[in-house]
């Protein structure tokens, strides 16, 4: 039963009261706390939303749409944070294999993201990393490393651009 209550909360969410209506925030929070994520007070998710792995996400945050964490690992986002639309969260990958298979062991990744981030458009954040309070990751940046806190990064791989 509680697989069929997931697909009917995410739905409602993802094709009911998807977009930027302030009537239906605190239903999509309500929806997904729900199905076992935690969502803080004041927290706005535009939608369509995209999850396998454990989501948490802090108080007063705005998460854009197509936010994906796609993985069987866990993505913890703190207070305050602003992620913009297309981000994509990856929980999950494989140790290097052998030749006759380059895909080895898989594993599982644990995301944390600090209070007062802005991750910006098109990110893609892979591997086990943190990324320190008040940072902004720059559109289009692949985050593979850990990022400090108050800093600016872009790029691919993602590298510090200036400290703030």
């Amino acid at each position: 039963m509680y697989g069929l209550k997931k697909k009917v909360f995410i739905f409602l969410v993802n094709r009911v009261f998807v977009g930027t209506n302030k009537r239906f925030f605190s239903t999509k929070r309500f929806l997904l706390q729900s199905i076992g994520y935690k969502i803080g007070n004041g927290t706005s998710i535009v939608g369509p939303i995209f999850c396998t792995g454990s989501l948490t996400i802090g108080s007063n945050c705005w998460i854009g749409k197509n936010f994906t964490v796609d993985g069987n690992g866990s993505v913890v986002i703190g207070n305050n944070c602003d992620v913009a639309p297309d981000v994509l969260v990856i929980t999950g990958g494989h140790k290097l294999g052998s030749e006759s298979r380059r895909a080895g062991e898989g594993q599982s990744y644990n995301i944390q993201i600090g209070n007062g981030c802005w991750i910006c458009s098109r990110v893609a954040i892979v591997n086990s990393i943190k990324i320190g309070e008040g940072a902004v990751v720059a559109a289009c940046a692949c985050v593979v490393n850990d990022v400090k806190p108050n800093t600016i990064v872009g790029g691919v791989p993602a590298r510090t651009i200036k400290s703030l």
